[in-house]
């Protein structure tokens, strides 16, 4: 990855919004809605941003939203960009990469999954634990940048422990205020390069491997923002059993069921937003 890059993304965006920000947010397909959450709202194109490719998946606006949410500087990534779309780890993951040139600290990576694990059903929420990066393919290969962080940068909590900590206390606070059962689970997610959902075959070799979930997003990300040293936290919204556990797979339930879970998932993350 080019420092240059991700330093001209910088730069620019410092051109259109001068304030300091600590935490970013990044929002799986589906997930978008969070975003008008957001108040003194500045809204950046990805098409304007020097470096940014184009998000073509459906639910992905497509846009950086700078702003705060309960007094709290922020931005939201509406939309990302994934390998299965023909780009290259380093075109996924130069926003994470410009977010710590720009002095970002906390990062939360948000998506849609399929669930492995049959006590996770479609509409409730997974705090990943781990991953296993199933890209088979590694965003730090090549000559390592040093400005970013080292060339073997140590992989044992690359989601935060402490922030997973207090997603855990806000969703039994919220579990016990509005009287519903427990909808956040812990668990392992597993990235694939896709765009092809998993066959039945496959999803069992990963559940043998310890995944609790499948996703196309997500790992490449974690691992640069923890090569620079961001405090990482992760957040699966399940859409939809893994193929073998239901019929057949379709994105317009992925969608449907992110829509349905909007409020719980808003509220869990507005309330993560204000601790972290």
């Amino acid at each position: 990855m080019s420092y240059e890059k991700a330093a001209a993304a910088a730069d620019f965006i410092r051109s259109k919004f001068a304030g300091e920000v600590r935490t970013a947010v990044v929002l799986g397909s589906g997930l978008g809605a969070f975003a008008e959450r957001v108040e003194n709202a500045v809204a950046i194109p990805f098409s304007d941003i020097p470096g940014f490719v184009r998000s073509t998946v459906e639910g992905h606006a497509g846009q950086l939203v700078f702003g705060e949410i309960d007094g709290k500087a922020v931005v939201i990534q509406q939309g990302r960009f994934h390998y299965y779309e023909g780009y290259d780890m380093e075109q996924v993951t130069l926003p994470v990469r410009m977010y710590g040139v720009m002095g970002i600290k906390n990062l939360v990576l948000t998506n849609a999954a399929g669930s492995l694990n049959a006590e996770m059903q479609p509409g409730s929420l997974m705090l990943i634990e781990d991953h296993l990066n199933c890209f088979f393919t590694n965003p730090l290969r090549g000559p390592n940048e040093a400005r970013f962080g080292p060339r073997f940068p140590d992989m044992t909590e690359v989601y935060d422990r402490e922030f997973r900590e207090v997603a855990q206390e806000e969703a039994a606070l919220m579990t016990q205020e509005r009287s519903v059962p427990g909808f956040l689970r812990g668990g392992v997610y597993c990235g694939l390069s896709g765009p092809t959902y998993e066959t039945p075959a496959e999803i069992r070799m990963y559940r043998s491997w310890g995944a609790d979930a499948v996703g196309m997003s997500t790992v490449p990300e974690a691992i640069a923002a923890r090569h620079q040293g961001m405090r990482t936290l992760g957040i699966s919204c399940i859409t939809n059993l893994a193929a073998g556990m239901q019929q057949e797979i379709d994105h317009s339930e992925v969608m449907e069921t992110g829509a349905r879970v909007a409020e719980i998932f808003g509220e869990l993350l507005r309330r993560v937003l204000k601790r972290i």
